[in-house]
């Protein structure tokens, strides 16, 4: 298989501080993974890594099969789709949500030219992806918070990257809204020619099915990666936190349950 994250003994300093301490992890193409870590772990820095916006100071970077410092990075970044709620403000309100999507396909932060018919197609196809095609005509500024959600990850599929980063995607969802968001996220997935995803949550309850792997950092470390059944267990998640918990399992999903 043919890898699409590869980081080998990645370390990140900053003003005499290790924000990441000897990272190697593997990400080969068809996996979707979840990254957890409690407030402080590193997983904001390893995000920025990935999408060559920071530089490590000591590791192998490999993306798409690219090393860093031996390729493009700007050309690399147009193959990775990231979806942030900072992103998220810095969008035009009054567009229409087709407007959005469309404005992926150069990066900007609005239309700044006359996007073609067939490429208008491709944004309507993006969000068709996740079954939000009917929000296309609707100001960005009067959809739901999931429905800005979908938008935004259709801006990012638009121009339909390799590698996708959801970075807490379901922040401010209430439950009904977020059950009804990770099935749109589940129904993406399942498509033939869906990215590799990289969720990055705080919450085990919103990794599904469609999830095969799990990252967890502890302090800058690794402190767990695999399958969801060998990376969520109670010992894992006591450690990860820092308190006593019990991580169980009841269909489709897990649950944590702090003890006090």
């Amino acid at each position: 298989m043919d890898s699409v994250i590869q980081l080998e003994e990645v370390c990140f300093c900053r003003k005499n501080r290790t924000i990441l301490d000897g990272i190697s992890w593997q990400v080969q193409r068809g996996e979707h993974w979840a990254l957890l870590g409690a407030n402080g772990s590193g997983k904001t820095t390893l995000l920025k890594i990935l999408a060559g916006y920071e530089w490590p100071t000591f590791g192998r970077v490999v993306v798409q099969q690219q090393t860093f410092g031996a390729t493009d990075i700007r050309k690399l970044r147009r193959t990775i789709g990231l979806v942030s709620s900072t992103l998220q403000q810095r969008l035009p309100a009054q567009d229409k949500a087709i407007e959005v999507v469309a404005s992926g396909l150069d990066a900007t932060l609005g239309l700044y030219r006359r996007p073609s018919p067939e490429e208008m197609q491709q944004a309507r196809t993006a969000l068709s992806r996740l079954r939000a095609e009917s929000i296309a005509e609707q100001s960005y500024q009067t959809l739901s918070q999931g429905e800005q959600q979908k938008v935004m990850i259709a801006r990012a599929l638009v121009c339909r990257p390799t590698l996708l980063i959801l970075d807490e995607p379901c922040s401010g969802l209430d439950p009904a809204a977020r059950v009804r968001f990770l099935k749109d996220i589940e129904y993406m997935v399942s498509q033939p020619d869906a990215p590799s995803i990289l969720f990055v949550t705080h919450h085990i309850e919103e990794i599904g099915p469609w999830i095969s792997h799990v990252l967890l950092l502890k302090d800058g470390k690794v402190l767990a990666a695999g399958t969801q059944e060998e990376t969520i267990t109670s010992e894992n998640m006591a450690a990860m936190l820092g308190c006593r918990c019990e991580a169980y399992f009841v269909p489709p999903r897990w649950h944590l349950l702090i003890e006090e």
